[in-house]
């Protein structure tokens, strides 16, 4: 195959892996916000999700820690309505460099990439609040959040908590492909915005 035809080809399948990501990131986004904008819903179909799930058959809800799907059902039917996250492109930028690089080397966590903070202010955002969530070995929008929500394993629930801040106006989602878990989802939330 000639050379030119292999660089066509590979820019295509960026293009379109890109696109795919971009069509991830939103539903992602769209799933956040149905969370925070009718919580007693979103708890209706876990507890529904929860009943129907096949014990006898692999699922990404069968890995939930039982109590902690029962108390984030709970939590979720007490929660007031909050206004939808606006996808921000500076904050969604911030996160795209972060999933991209950890996601090669197959790391976990919050570092050693740069804080949220620094990697915000190198995409011209300046905000006193910010949080971020990582989904690890999901690719499903309803899968990521669902277990951003449940938070297995997680006691502090501090994925939850970012989610359902009711400071938190802005955010930005990246996912993409872990060298470890498969797929990745990172998600940089952040309060008022200054302008510089």
């Amino acid at each position: 195959m000639p050379l030119f035809r292999l660089a066509i080809l590979a820019a295509s399948l960026l293009a379109a892996s890109s696109a795919f990501a971009d069509g991830l990131d939103d539903a992602v986004l769209a799933e956040l916000n149905f969370a925070r904008e009718r919580p007693a819903d979103y708890a209706r179909d876990l507890r529904r999700q929860m009943r129907s799930a096949d014990p006898d058959r692999y699922s990404s809800f069968a890995n939930e820690d039982p109590d902690a799907l029962e108390e984030a059902i709970d939590f979720l039917e007490r929660q007031p309505a909050l206004p939808p996250l606006r996808r921000d492109a500076r904050i969604t930028a911030a996160a795209r460099e972060y999933a991209r690089a950890q996601g090669a080397r197959g790391d976990v966590g919050h570092g050693p990439a740069g804080s949220l903070g620094e990697r915000l202010r190198q995409n011209g955002v300046w905000a006193g609040l910010v949080a971020e969530n990582i989904s690890y070995g999901q690719d499903e929008p309803r899968d990521i959040v669902r277990q951003l929500i449940v938070d297995s394993r997680v006691a502090s629930r501090g994925h939850r908590r970012n989610i359902f801040t009711g400071a938190y106006r802005s955010a930005g989602v990246a996912c993409g492909p872990h060298r470890a878990y498969g797929a990745m989802c990172v998600i940089d939330f952040a309060g008022a915005i200054a302008q510089r």
